[in-house]
């Protein structure tokens, strides 16, 4: 079997296959807390090291555990265990180091656990039958595309937040509308080939 091309695999994770604007997956946190930059900062660096260690530590669950015994009906259970006990010491380090950023983060921080991109990167990866290093940098690809889209929301709801905006629209319906315009923005990047640029 060919080797995936791990440029192709990250760059399409971040941009082309974007989980937010493109696959629609973990929108309750991109619209939750993407009302001040410095949140949406650490949900993304958040996001980021569960999304990498999760992809890691299941792949290797399903590799050496549930596939040689016949199990891999179990892997949705299995995943959201891991994604779970990752968050949790996710969360244990942020109350210790930073707990301004973990009360800022609030309830969005435990529904990193059920956040169906990270669940969905995991799941990706076993479908589309990555290796271990095509598997993490899918997972941290995912991650980074998914902080960028946070990143950027949350800079454009802070711009909007001052702008003159008829009564009907402010608040979220506007956040809605801008949401959809970034989605719209980053399907212009399906049009790339990245094999092309990166072969």
């Amino acid at each position: 079997m060919e080797q995936p091309n791990m440029l192709v695999i990250f760059f399409s994770a971040v941009l082309i296959n974007n989980f937010v604007l493109v696959r629609f997956l973990g929108i309750c946190p991109f619209l939750g807390v993407s009302q001040k930059l410095e949140t949406a900062v650490g949900m993304g660096f958040a996001v980021t090291f569960v999304m990498g260690m999760a992809s890691a530590v299941t792949w290797i669950f399903n590799q050496y555990l549930l596939i040689p015994f016949g199990l891999e009906y179990l892997q949705t259970i299995a995943f959201i265990l891991i994604i779970a006990s990752l968050v949790q010491f996710v969360e244990m380090v942020l109350q210790k180091s930073a707990p301004g950023l973990y009360q800022a983060l609030g309830v969005y921080l435990p529904l990193i656990t059920t956040n169906c991109a990270v669940l969905g990167v995991a799941l990706i990866n076993v479908n589309q039958g990555y290796g271990f290093l095509a598997t993490v940098i899918n997972g941290v690809g995912a991650a980074i595309g998914f902080t960028l889209a946070i990143v950027l929301f949350a800079g454009l709801r802070e711009r909007l937040a001052g702008a003159p905006i008829g009564r009907a629209w402010q608040g979220f319906p506007i956040a809605l509308v801008t949401a959809g315009l970034l989605s719209i923005a980053f399907m212009g990047f399906s049009g790339f080939d990245l094999s092309k640029l990166f072969g």
